[in-house]
């Protein structure tokens, strides 16, 4: 395999693209300038080694502690929990929430082996018992593994005395009922029970056992 071959099956293995996108960014590295190449070929072999996981909230930052948990302006006693770094990007973008995170590093899903003590979970129960956090907002996603580790969230700490919020999930702001799918409009009415009734759901498959009090 030559060296262009082997750079197009190389970037394949980035999400998102396959091998005519691949190849198409192979031709257009060749044809860029080769200081730029260069700078960015030397960014990308020194990313692991320049970029680390914030002490404090799991944020992929230069320094430790992030820019964020580092910052004395942000309202320190609501704690914003996201599955991946990525996702306080997104939540960043919109000017909103003047908060601080805790990155799960994942979700629970049995079926990938991923249970509770895989997640951060641990070290969001360490931030927490300082006394300073009163509410904690789940922003896990949508998804049925995203669902069953916010529910694990809760019934952990739910006699914690935290107030503890959810990301809201259905029906966009303007949008009609007629032009939404099933799964928007169902994620909408059941975004009607409390999250506190999730004992039982968990138990099923086995995650919720008798914890220890943390507080």
């Amino acid at each position: 395999m030559n060296t262009l071959d082997l750079l197009v099956k190389n970037l394949t293995k980035l999400p998102g693209i396959g091998s005519k996108s691949a190849r198409r960014v192979a031709h257009f590295l060749l044809k860029a300038d080769g200081s730029w190449v260069h700078e960015l070929a030397s960014q990308i072999g020194n990313l692991q080694k320049n970029v680390k996981k914030c002490e404090h909230c799991g944020n992929y930052t230069d320094k430790s502690p992030c820019p964020i948990c580092s910052d004395p302006g942000r309202d320190r006693s609501v704690i914003c929990v996201v599955e991946q770094p990525e996702d306080i990007n997104t939540i960043e973008a919109t000017g909103d929430f003047k908060g601080l995170y805790h990155v799960l590093t994942g979700v629970i899903s049995p079926i990938d082996g991923m249970g509770p003590e895989e997640l951060t979970i641990g070290m969001l129960i360490h931030r927490l018992k300082g006394g300073t956090v009163k509410e904690l907002i789940i922003a896990t996603n949508p998804t049925v593994e995203g669902e069953t580790t916010a529910l694990y969230l809760v019934n952990l700490l739910k006699k914690s005395g935290l107030k503890i919020s959810q990301l809201a999930s259905g029906l966009p702001a303007g949008g009609d009922l007629e032009y939404a799918d099933r799964l928007t409009i169902s994620r909408s009415l059941k975004g009607r029970r409390t999250l506190l009734k999730a004992e039982e759901g968990l138990r099923s498959i086995g995650i919720l056992n008798k914890e220890k009090p943390l507080f």
